[in-house]
């Protein structure tokens, strides 16, 4: 075709001769730019639109919009969309770390004040009418009270996405994600202790947004790598428990000896003749020696007395008595 430029299945006219106008508004760079905007606001959509999934927790709760809607933004499905957000999430980043935004909201506010007053005095004194006036709307802007619903609903949605994953996390729905949390809560621990808190997000929205990206990538040898962890670990779960039953039972053993060993010395001591519990299980003697009790015979007592005693006077007991006075030789 004479004055047309093909490429591909697309045909280009010619540009000698044309206007600037057609020139960027026309050809195969403006033409992709265009082709790509159209496909990243229709997954920017898809993600909008994002429905209740059908599964459900392990207490049979329902989940949100908010898991769908994540699910799709952080495992790529969405891959235009994806990188929008991740472009955004760090350039906020970057941007309330470098740039004064709290002071340029200040400024903007002071500025817009300080125009409108301005307007306002020099019409008064010029005009003898304020120019603010003249550009006030008939009715001031409120929030419709369906937007305003609307929003309170997503707000309620993302607020039972968070709690109901960190319940599922919390209470060990999935160990893979309990694992996960455990270990980015311990570096993050040892990380804020060295980084900002800047630094901190930026490394955390990297992990979130490139590590599904990677697991996609080499999704065969990290599920090889994983299962052979999860075997090591199961192989090593059941040799401890095994080791714990052993010693715990060798240990209930001692003290099942102790405890009968401290019984029958606690009962010899209560109760000497007590028959113990290891003597109770002695077999008895086949012979037993009956001893013979010694015969009495009346010889081996004293004779009692025949008389009867004669009562002393208490005094004559008491009267100390006199020596006997032997005769004076002549």
């Amino acid at each position: 075709m004479a004055g047309a430029t093909s490429m591909g299945d697309v045909t280009y006219p010619n540009t000698n001769g044309a206007s600037m106008n057609d020139v960027l508004s026309k050809g195969p760079v403006v033409d992709n730019i265009k082709s790509e905007a159209t496909r990243t606001h229709d997954e920017l959509r898809d993600l909008r639109n994002a429905q209740v999934p059908s599964t459900t927790t392990s207490t049979g709760q329902h989940l949100t919009r908010y898991h769908s809607l994540l699910y799709s933004l952080l495992s790529w499905e969405q891959p235009r969309a994806t990188a929008v957000s991740y472009l955004s999430v760090i350039s906020f980043i970057f941007a309330a770390r470098f740039l004064p935004l709290l002071r340029w909201v200040f400024k903007f506010v002071y500025l817009s004040l300080g125009l409108t007053l301005a307007a306002e005095i020099a019409g008064r004194v010029v005009l003898s009418q304020g120019l603010a006036g003249s550009f006030r709307p008939r009715k001031y802007f409120t929030i419709p009270r369906e937007t305003l619903e609307a929003s309170l609903e997503d707000i309620q949605q993302l607020l039972d996405f968070f709690l109901i994953e960190f319940q599922r996390v919390l209470f060990a729905e999935n160990i893979v994600h309990t694992v996960a949390a455990f270990s980015a809560a311990f570096i993050a621990y040892w990380l804020i202790r060295f980084l900002p808190f800047w630094g901190l997000s930026f490394i955390a929205a990297n992990i979130a947004y490139l590590g599904p990206l990677v697991y996609m990538n080499n999704r065969e040898v990290i599920d090889a790598h994983i299962e052979n962890a999860e075997s090591i670990i199961i192989k090593q779960a059941n040799q401890l428990k095994d080791l714990a039953e052993e010693q715990t039972s060798h240990a209930t053993g001692l003290m099942k000896q102790y405890m009968d060993e401290y019984s029958v010395k606690a009962q010899q001591y209560v109760n000497p003749r007590s028959v113990s519990p290891e003597m109770s299980k002695v077999p008895a003697p086949t012979q037993v020696k009956t001893e013979t009790t010694p015969q009495i015979k009346t010889m081996d007592f004293p004779e009692a007395p025949k008389d009867e005693p004669v009562s002393v006077p208490v005094a004559e007991q008491t009267k100390p008595q006199e020596p006997i006075q032997e005769p004076l030789l002549a």
